[in-house]
């Protein structure tokens, strides 16, 4: 009798199926580290922010001040000190720049806020299923930290790669 469905019986058991389903959160879950990553350093490259300001703005405020390390024998009391100095410095930074300057620089800080969290989302998703899948295989707890620390490097390299390369393609002379 010829079958319509030519496939092994072996190939859909379950101890295949779920091998397979594991490998497939895997590289899914990785893939909602390196999109939002990729996507959030499109969005902000294009953000038009002017860095060559910012900078004047923050010479114009003068040094950070520090606040002296005796303080961390009352870590509650250095903490409240550091949030202090922190507000005044960062009311003399607004108050060098323009109102067009801190729109840009606001929304510049919140588009990056909000795909700090995405990517963070996907990266504590993909570690769980990084996780699933050496549960599944029986590798020992150190192949999975270092097939997280690989696939983050990798989600990096694969953002800077491309970064680079619309930049080349980009700048290439007509």
């Amino acid at each position: 009798m010829i079958s319509l469905f030519p496939l092994d019986r072996q190939v859909l058991a379950f101890g295949h199926v779920h091998t397979l389903i594991a490998w497939c959160g895997f590289f899914g879950a990785w893939l909602l580290v390196a999109g939002p990553v990729y996507q959030a350093a499109l969005e902000l490259h294009e953000q038009d922010v002017e860095r060559d300001q910012l900078a004047a703005a923050m010479q114009d405020a003068g040094p950070v001040p520090r606040v002296s390390p005796w303080w961390w024998l009352l870590p509650p009391v250095r903490y409240w000190r550091q949030r202090k100095v922190n507000r005044a410095y960062r009311k003399a930074f607004m108050a060098a720049l323009s109102a067009e300057q801190i729109d840009v620089l606001v929304t510049f800080i919140n588009k990056a806020t909000a795909w700090l969290f995405v990517g963070l989302g996907g990266l504590l998703i993909a570690t769980k299923e990084t996780y699933e899948l050496a549960e599944h295989h029986e590798w020992p707890t150190a192949v999975f930290w270092v097939l997280v620390v690989v696939m983050v490097v990798l989600c990096l390299l694969n953002t800077a790669a491309r970064m680079h390369r619309t930049k080349d393609v980009v700048a290439r002379p007509a």
